[in-house]
């Protein structure tokens, strides 16, 4: 039940974000608070802190134009909390579950709290199942499992935003439960021009119909950017686990999100540990990350793709750094391959999918699959030593064969990471053969006989007949 405070002489201090009062109320920390100024607008609030002397609130929204003496504080009684029901997908909301879109708000069939906790590992199901991106360097070499959470490692200036929009669009599931994907996508502190672009694309392919979009902007208080990943991985649990979908969420940008937990965390008069973040952090992503995967007799599936900006692209530095420690795999962008014009620019030997062989081969994508994926990465891993060594003694120096994964590593690069449009995974998988087909039969030795007699003999037999031609 909710309940008023009239603020004469209750509140003592207004700063920042922060709204300090007296503690006349019962009252529990993370309660949900509203804040009524003189001029009657509400705004919406929570309880960060609290001791035998007083309660801090953290504002929500701008705290400008509010007086110590002509405010009321109403207390919730309850936690945050998310409407949720029937109509979710299709709308744009913003960072903290509202309407952004001019309709209106989700009939509420439930309200769940935003921070609830993270799935019960006692409860886990093993993730399974290939989703497909149409990004070659992921289907292939770096697969995508539902149920996983795979982050992808950006950096500042690279295409991680047109990245983000095109898996957004493209991303499927194959065979059954196809019928049933949803993708939630969340931007955090992003500007109102990619805000727009990001609403604009998913509205012009049609894949806003099965998305559910958060989008929190940079002009809007930092408090809210930690909310926003909350509210949408509330709203991506209600459609997996009650609905029954297989939901993919898509949160850029993570940095952003702890540059906010940060500034907070300093406005809170917190001791500040790493490059000044709180020492928390790794539990606070975690409570986040850890709410991907699948529940045993839940119908449904979460799967996470977080995208996260180095810092000087550092892949050392706190944030990139726990959150490897948290997900499964990371997927990272290369500065040098965006600068000679590869899109999308992932770089594949430091990318890794720790779940791929669960969602992979017979049954989920093709028997020669994993096959494909090991001689691919084996033989580009080749190929960048061998450029390593043509810096040195030159193309003349090497031998036949280094020349032919020199070509090769470049074949690779321009043919099979270089796409502009999203690629189908048949696509992707025939591209693949096409180039370890450019190597001797004896260098492919992650292949059989049968896989070699099966994809690479008619191709060189088709080039052969395309010679004689």
């Amino acid at each position: 039940m909710s309940f008023e405070l009239r603020a004469t002489g209750s509140v003592t201090a207004i700063e920042g974000p922060l709204l300090f009062l007296k503690r006349v109320v019962k009252a529990g920390l993370g309660e949900a608070v509203e804040v009524e100024a003189a001029d009657g607008g509400v705004r919406p609030g929570r309880i960060v802190a609290l001791d035998e002397d007083r309660i801090v609130v953290e504002l929500l929204e701008n705290t400008a134009g509010l007086g110590i003496d002509d405010v009321v504080v109403r207390f919730r009684g309850e936690p945050m909390t998310m409407a949720l029901g029937p109509g979710l997908l299709g709308r744009v909301f913003d960072g903290v579950g509202r309407p952004r879109d001019g309709g209106a708000p989700v009939p509420a069939m439930v309200r769940k709290r935003v921070d609830t906790g993270t799935i019960n590992p006692a409860l886990r199901g093993l993730p399974q199942d290939f989703i497909e991106t149409g990004v070659s360097s992921i289907d292939i070499l770096n697969s995508l499992v539902r149920g996983q959470k795979l982050p992808i490692f950006s950096a500042g200036g690279l295409p991680h935003d047109r990245l983000a929009a095109g898996i957004a669009q493209t991303a499927r599931l194959r065979g059954e439960g196809a019928e049933g994907f949803a993708v939630v996508f969340a931007g955090i502190g992003i500007s109102y021009d990619s805000a727009e672009a990001f609403r604009t694309a998913m509205e012009k392919s049609g894949a806003l119909e099965h998305t559910a979009m958060f989008l929190n902007l940079a002009s809007e208080p930092s408090a809210q950017r930690l909310l926003t990943p909350r509210y949408a991985l509330t709203a991506a649990e209600y459609l997996a686990f009650e609905e029954g979908r297989h939901v993919l969420v898509i949160l850029t940008d993570m940095t952003n999100y702890c540059e906010a937990l940060r500034e907070v965390s300093a406005s809170h008069g917190e001791i500040p540990s790493r490059k000044g973040y709180p020492g928390y952090m790794y539990s606070d992503l975690a409570t986040i990350f850890e709410r991907a995967g699948l529940v045993e007799g839940k119908p449904g599936t979460l799967t996470q793709v977080p995208i996260l900006t180095m810092p000087a692209d550092d892949i050392s530095h706190p944030i990139p750094d726990l959150t490897g420690y948290i997900t499964e795999g990371q997927i990272v962008l290369d500065r040098a391959l965006e600068h000679k014009g590869i899109y999308p620019p992932v770089n594949v030997l430091p990318s890794l999918s720790r779940l791929m062989d669960q969602g992979i081969g017979e049954g989920y994508t093709h028997p020669d699959h994993p096959a494909l994926a090991q001689q691919l990465f084996s033989s580009y891993a080749r190929a960048t030593r061998v450029r390593v060594l043509s810096s040195v003694v030159g193309r003349d120096g090497l031998t036949d064969v280094d020349r032919l994964y020199l070509d090769f590593g470049n074949t690779f690069e321009d043919r099979f990471v270089h796409h502009e449009e999203m690629r189908p995974f048949e696509a992707s998988f025939a591209i693949g053969w096409e180039m370890l087909a450019m190597l001797p039969e004896r260098e492919l030795s992650r292949l059989s006989d049968k896989q070699i007699a099966r994809h690479i003999a008619p191709l060189r037999e088709t080039a052969g007949e395309a010679t004689d031609g």
